[in-house]
């Protein structure tokens, strides 16, 4: 790793600078560790109480929040965004989602015109190359901008919460060949309608979608020994049936065998991806019959009949009542909205009103947020921020509009959280732990100095020069400060003062009190 001061002088030029984000680093560290006691039974003030549910619940304040939701009330603004359709979208970021015309097509239309079919067989080496590059060039540039515009701009922030979390827990890497096309359909499509409703809807509309098909290889599986088990389709892949059980729904410790992986993979062979059918305009999911395993099964201890496509249907309706996946659900609900060591009585709390309501997310998340636990101060600015949660809750914070979604997902990579990056499907992890190093705080510095100096690529287009400084227009500190209200405490806050004042709005981003949620 390069020296401290190799790291923070890009962002702070000067000595007095740099000593300034030292005191401000050291004493937020003592505040905090000095307030933790005796200030723990204190409840949370109506401000503070603001500021919990707009961390928490939203991705942190833009201008003018706190003082909406505290004139409007924390109840009230809970009940608000658990219903988003009752929210109505800015015009413009309806328009800006309107000319993305990648997010406008079906996921037929993407594969025709981005995938396989549009590479001519005949063609020579490059020009297959340059085929295979229009989807990085052309769509994911769309699906990224349209994550970040909704996640900054839409007042239904919940609903992005939810959505970004779903995403995760039900983890697609776009870097899977045929996954690219459909990212954004995906999160379109399958998650976002589905993020506050019940998870048995979510469950069935992942299950059915081509990116998870492709992603887990489900759309290859087939029976042993059945009609259409040949060439690439010959043999059963559990590694869906596997990461379903795993990771989507009961967890590993959830009650399930190895035997019972397999008795889902046969269950779901013939859940597929028709290729021809998206040539000629169709969806893609289809049930082949000729490459499913007819023979009766029992799973998770259940017989079920031979039934066909309704076979995997009867399965979903298993796992997303089993009291094994309301509780690995809710256990990870508290993890997100509360802390990252899990209250069990909580957990319980929640896993039973997962159970009396069939898995109806809403009513799990009002049982969350009408909780002692979500409002206790020993959990109030305690969650240690994701990359993404620091980078778009930064972005909101500064009022900084986003004109170049590459700027962003480019310094995500260099923290470690692309867009649609991680690899394999358990998702990145929330947990502090995963995310406080050195290496990681001094990255985030740099972010936060060079984000407000009105200057940031993020802000232009891409290919778009950068303002004189004549023109630039920095982030203003004072009002900065009073976007965050109490997220900033009096002694940092004072700190922050005697830096210099172009530097100020940087050490505020880059305080360790703006990194917790």
């Amino acid at each position: 790793m390069r020296p401290f001061r190799q790291l923070i002088h890009p962002v702070l030029g000067s000595v007095r600078a740099r000593r300034a984000l030292l005191l401000v680093l050291l004493a937020s560290s003592l505040d905090l560790a000095r307030a933790a006691a005796p200030a723990a039974a204190a409840p949370l003030s109506e401000q503070e109480r603001a500021l919990h549910v707009l961390n928490r619940l939203a991705y942190g304040p833009r201008p003018g929040d706190l003082e909406q939701v505290q004139q409007m009330g924390v109840k009230r603004y809970i009940e608000q965004q658990l219903h988003p359709e009752r929210i109505p979208l800015p015009a413009d970021l309806q328009a800006r989602l309107a000319a993305l015309p990648g997010l406008q097509m079906t996921p037929a239309q993407l594969f025709v015109d981005y995938g396989p079919p549009s590479i001519d067989k005949e063609a020579d080496k490059d020009v297959k190359q340059a085929a295979r590059q229009r989807a990085p060039r052309e769509l994911t540039p769309q699906f990224h901008t349209a994550r970040l515009l909704q996640a900054t701009e839409s007042p239904r922030q919940l609903e992005e919460v939810m959505t970004e979390f779903w995403a995760n827990h039900f983890n697609i890497f776009e870097g899977k060949e045929w996954v690219r096309y459909w990212v954004g359909d995906y999160e379109k499509n399958a998650i976002r309608p589905y993020a506050l409703g019940h998870f048995r809807d979510l469950l069935g509309a992942v299950a059915h979608h081509p990116a998870m098909l492709y992603y887990l290889d489900n759309w290859l599986s087939s029976g042993a020994g059945t009609p259409g088990a040949r060439g690439r389709f010959k043999g059963l892949n559990e590694n869906y049936a596997r990461e379903l059980m795993e990771l989507h729904t009961l967890g590993v410790d959830g009650g399930y065998q190895q035997s019972d992986v397999i008795t889902l993979a046969r269950i779901l062979s013939g859940w597929t991806i028709d290729v021809d059918a998206m040539k000629a305009g169709a969806a893609p999911f289809t049930f082949a019959a000729q490459r499913h395993d007819n023979a009766p099964k029992v799973f998770l201890g259940r017989p079920l009949p031979a039934r066909g496509y309704q076979e995997g249907e009867a399965a979903l309706d298993i796992l997303a009542n089993h009291p094994s996946t309301a509780r690995f659900i809710s256990t990870q609900l508290v993890q997100y909205f509360v802390s990252d060591q899990p209250d069990p009585a909580l957990v319980q709390r929640l896993t039973q009103k997962f159970l009396a309501t069939q898995g109806d997310l809403r009513a799990v998340l009002q049982t969350l947020f009408d909780s002692p636990q979500f409002w206790a101060r020993s959990n109030y600015q305690t969650q240690f921020k994701t990359p993404y949660q620091f980078v778009v809750s930064a972005l909101r914070a500064g009022d900084i509009p986003v004109r170049n979604a590459k700027a962003v997902n480019g310094a995500l990579g260099q923290f470690g959280m692309p867009l649609y990056g991680w690899l394999t499907p358990e998702g990145y992890k929330y947990s502090e732990a995963a995310w406080l190093n050195p290496d990681a705080l001094l990255r985030r510095i740099n972010f936060a100095g060079n984000l407000v100096n009105g200057k940031s690529p993020i802000a232009r287009a891409e290919g778009d020069p950068a303002p004189s400084n004549a023109d630039a227009r920095p982030v203003d500190p004072r009002q900065l400060l009073g976007t965050l209200g109490p997220a900033i405490s009096a002694q940092a806050a004072a700190k922050i003062a005697t830096a210099p004042e172009n530097v100020q709005a940087g050490l505020i981003l880059g305080s360790p009190d703006f990194m917790k949620r």
